[in-house]
């Protein structure tokens, strides 16, 4: 009985001392008890969490990025990134099914089975949105010291990338789909590169439109920007559409700065369009712009 009465004291000391207070999209979120069974529909947040050690119960079907791939070993489908499986998340039963950018519409759906927060990322200050997640969930799952370096590698990546940019001229960032351009000016949701890397904009008065400025190649011959950087959103979600080569090879473009000194940059499909955000993604993202912009002297 006394056994009982200090296992049962310890277990109440642990449960009063832990107290975690996340910063998520809708607010400060105070979780009650560490989690043990979590389900994660966002990519940027199961990026950060795998950066973290971190395996969830439950994943997407699919994960899009290669370095994930591993995460399905052991964990339950429940869903996909637009549409969790209330159903199969009932049957898991987590402790906390985490949601962001596509999926966070229906937070009020998987709020019926447990305790769910909205972890969406956007905008020109993605990066430090991105380290305050990163804290969030060490704080979070008992690994704060491991967040503390992880950010600390980041802060490495972004500052040798910045000084790899400086003083090389405008960028323009632009997303293919298919045979069709759109743009991404400061403020968009791509707009991070920018701010991030003080990388001067090829049109600064850019519409600030959450899915970018419709383009044609006339507008990027006329924008002349002396770098251009891609996505590809086609080799992002695997749709098998015309890649992003082959949609930028005409003479419009050719006659651009960028094109003529080999200044385009494609950047990692998935992980700057369905994973931005995610710590191991971002350093992926800015290590190839800064090894791009550190080759031209």
């Amino acid at each position: 009985m006394r056994l009982f009465s200090i296992s049962l004291l310890i277990s109440l000391f642990t449960t009063f001392a832990y107290a975690a207070e996340i910063t998520t999209a809708r607010g400060p979120v105070d979780i009650p008890k560490p989690p043990e069974r979590v389900a994660v529909f966002d990519l940027a947040a199961l990026d950060t969490l795998d950066s973290l050690g971190i395996k969830p119960a439950g994943v997407p079907e699919k994960l899009y990025l290669p370095q994930l791939e591993h995460l399905k070993s052991g964990a339950e489908a429940v869903g996909n990134i637009f549409e969790p499986d209330l159903e199969a998340l009932s049957a898991l039963g987590p402790d906390l099914i985490v949601l962001g950018g596509r999926s966070s519409p229906k937070l009020d759906s998987t709020s019926r089975v447990a305790t769910s927060i909205d972890m969406t990322m956007d905008g020109d200050d993605l990066v430090e949105q991105a380290k305050q997640r990163l804290v969030d969930y060490g704080a979070l799952f008992g690994k704060t010291a491991e967040a503390d370096v992880i950010s600390a590698e980041l802060d490495k990546v972004i500052e040798t990338a910045r000084a790899a940019v400086a003083g090389k001229g405008t960028g323009l960032i632009i997303m293919t789909n298919g045979p069709k351009v759109t743009a991404y000016g400061p403020g968009s949701r791509f707009g991070w590169v920018h701010a991030t890397l003080a990388l001067p904009p090829a049109v600064p008065d850019m519409q600030a439109a959450t899915h970018g400025e419709a383009i044609s190649f006339e507008f990027i011959r006329k924008a002349n920007p002396d770098w251009l950087l891609v996505v590809d959103r086609a080799a992002a979600i695997g749709s098998g559409e015309q890649g992003a080569r082959a949609t930028l090879e005409n003479e419009l473009v050719a006659g651009t700065t960028a094109w003529k000194k080999g200044q385009v940059i494609y950047l990692p499909a998935a992980d700057f369009y369905i994973a931005a955000g995610g710590i191991q993604a971002t350093q992926r993202v800015l290590s190839t712009v800064r090894d791009a912009f550190s080759a031209v002297k």
